[in-house]
């Protein structure tokens, strides 16, 4: 494993409890940054911090809850001192159904969750990246938002939507040095997989010219990159992860 240098930088990852948070949580610690996980499960959050260590940091956080997410973002702040290195990983998958059938509650609360949360995270944290003059965010989208799965629509459209709002941000901080990127992975196994149906599944593993999942540590890999000092040319960019699914 390559060590990025983030010797020093205070990092935030949201999602960070389990799963691609988790493993990218563990990627910028080995590099030498401190990192607070956003979770809004408290058990797992709490597990996940023991097992980090004690550069790991832990705040209880609901990133659909604009509220929830000034707090922590205050919060985080008061304890670390500042927030170098921004991760939007929270997300879901919500169900699996056609577009014209597709529970308007679910629809709404993945696009909360998934591109709103995004929004709500990024408006917290940008003011104290450019009081200080620095700062590296990443969104994590889904090559979902640039194809668009069938019988995922809301997801689909929350990750375009991400990946519409990191160009937008990225050329609103370009002159500054703020790098604002997101990548676009095809499916890993996790326990997102739990809230989507093996049809589904196969049917994501089908589209993969490598014939496997993305692994979460090789996520975790682009994402330490794209965090660093050493990106500080490259914003408002979409990073392909796919396997060779799309990548344009």
């Amino acid at each position: 494993m390559n060590r990025i240098d983030l010797d020093g930088r205070r990092a935030v990852v949201t999602g960070g409890a389990q799963g691609i948070g988790r493993a990218i949580a563990e990627r910028l610690l080995a590099s030498g940054a401190s990192v607070t996980l956003w979770d809004r499960d408290a058990g797992e959050l709490g597990a996940a911090r023991e097992a980090l260590g004690p550069d790991a940091g832990a705040v209880v956080v609901d990133v659909a809850d604009p509220g929830s997410v000034e707090r922590a973002a205050a919060e985080t702040v008061g304890a670390a001192g500042r927030i170098d290195i921004l991760v939007n990983n929270a997300g879901i998958a919500g169900p699996n159904a056609t577009t014209w059938e597709y529970p308007i509650d679910e629809w709404r609360q993945v696009i909360e969750i998934d591109l709103n949360g995004v929004f709500y995270c990024c408006r917290a944290v940008v003011p104290h990246m450019i009081e200080r003059g620095y700062g590296r965010i990443v969104n994590i989208a889904s090559i979902a938002g640039k194809e668009g799965n069938p019988n995922a629509s809301a997801y689909s459209a929350a990750k375009a939507g991400v990946i519409g709002l990191t160009k937008s941000l990225g050329k609103e901080l370009a002159d500054r040095d703020v790098a604002v990127n997101c990548i676009t992975p095809a499916a890993a196994r996790t326990r997102i997989f739990e809230q989507i149906t093996q049809a589904h599944i196969d049917y994501m593993l089908s589209k993969i010219p490598r014939g496997r999942f993305v692994l979460v540590e090789e996520l975790a890999a682009l994402v330490a990159w794209l965090v660093s000092a050493e990106n500080s040319f490259t914003t408002g960019a979409v990073f392909d992860a796919s396997g060779g699914r799309a990548t344009y």
